[in-house]
């Protein structure tokens, strides 16, 4: 029969439990290895890479930079059927930027309102039914 004071548990089945709390001197006092306070200490508490606590962070208040397709896109000054029925004869960006009808060229007409009169219209573009309603106006279109 062996003595109870010799009894020991079997050799490598017990391991050391860290000591929490239990001085600076341990490594592991104050807060017990877990950090500061706040969001960080918490179980859980994931913050999402460039978080930056509400403060705008570092990837939005840079420039942003590199290729972007806006500066190449054509930007057309729109003219309408409506506004070409003040002009007489021939009608033409030079003739429309005088009148003060655009602004900028290229020159773009779309099909809103109604023509009455026979107009020989130039301009960079055309919508199929302007083209068709100053046709049928008895007018000319010409693509410049």
């Amino acid at each position: 029969m062996s003595l109870l004071s010799t009894l020991a548990p079997k050799e490598g089945s017990t391991h050391y439990t860290k000591r929490l709390g239990r001085g600076r001197g341990s490594g592991l006092g104050q807060t017990s290895g877990k950090g500061g306070k706040g969001q960080t200490a918490r179980s859980g508490g994931k913050i999402r890479r460039g978080f930056e606590g509400g403060q705008t962070p570092l990837m939005r208040r840079l420039p942003k930079f590199g290729f972007s397709n806006v500066k190449f896109e054509t930007k057309y000054s729109v003219v309408n059927l409506a506004q070409l029925e003040n002009f007489t004869g021939e009608v033409t960006p030079e003739t429309l930027k005088k009148a003060g009808v655009v602004h900028y060229f290229p020159v773009k007409i779309l099909a809103n309102g109604k023509l009455t009169k026979a107009l020989t219209v130039k301009a960079n573009k055309f919508s199929a039914a302007a083209k068709a309603a100053i046709e049928a106006a008895g007018g000319k279109v010409e693509v410049l």
